[in-house]
């Protein structure tokens, strides 16, 4: 299986929901690597790391996200994998 990297930005409601403590909890079940983040205009921005069909499982999570998001739009830009994360943190 191969190991992948992904970069996500996720638009919608997404921010004061725990999306970011949601994501971090679910990258861990799938064993995803990588980190999750609040940028300033709203949107969450993520890189995630480890074999593909975890991350696809994760990045498919995110195109709905935790209960009260409400998700309008996931970009994943594939990159490189790098293999440069132990666990999977929340950046603040």
């Amino acid at each position: 299986m191969a190991k992948v990297r992904a970069k996500l930005l996720i638009k919608g409601v997404v921010q004061g929901v725990n999306f970011r403590y949601y994501t971090r909890r679910e990258a861990l079940r799938s064993n995803v690597s990588g980190w999750v983040g609040n940028l300033p205009d709203g949107s969450v921005a993520a890189v995630l790391e480890g074999e593909e069909e975890d991350v696809e499982a994760l990045i498919l999570w995110c195109r709905q996200g935790p209960p009260s998001a409400q998700v309008t739009e996931l970009v994943a830009q594939p990159e490189e994998y790098q293999g440069e994360f132990q666990s999977f943190s929340i950046r603040f």
